[in-house]
């Protein structure tokens, strides 16, 4: 199902910087305004702090009430003491938001989705539970 939504170029050559150029720890996508093109909301630098504040950080750029795509260079130690890194991409879609906006990003994911080659952890989340620390670092621990 697709929307014919087109993903705007910055989107891949931002992923590009997060992926390749560690330049990003997160990336938040966005509908333009006439609902045609997915575009860039914001980047963020990575930074020196705190691999859980950097997330929870990054949390409170969701809003509880619009949808959002995001990608997130998602760092974290496994158990042996080991640091991995895996690209985690979020489908955000709360319950509160509108459903025809709902629909709308749900059709366009893959217009987005296609072009950012090396995700290794899909999300999908409708309430700030299933996107939290915890969670997300148990599906990314898994096989790291």
């Amino acid at each position: 199902m697709s929307s014919g939504v087109t993903a705007n170029q910055a989107c891949l050559e931002a992923y590009q910087s997060l992926k390749l150029g560690k330049k990003y720890r997160y990336i938040i996508y966005n509908l333009s305004k006439d609902n045609k093109e997915i575009v860039v909301e914001q980047t963020a630098e990575r930074s020196s702090g705190d691999a859980i504040s950097q997330y929870e950080e990054f949390l409170t750029h969701l809003s509880e009430a619009e949808c959002r795509w995001a990608v997130y260079d998602f760092e974290f130690e496994k158990e042996d003491g080991g640091k991995r890194s895996k690209i985690v991409f979020f489908s955000w879609s709360p319950d509160t938001a509108k459903i025809k906006q709902k629909m709308l990003f749900a059709s366009s994911k893959s217009a987005l989705k296609l072009g950012l080659v090396g995700v290794a952890v899909e999300i999908q989340g409708t309430d700030f539970s299933e996107i939290s620390y915890e969670s997300v670092l148990d599906k990314a621990s898994k096989g790291a």
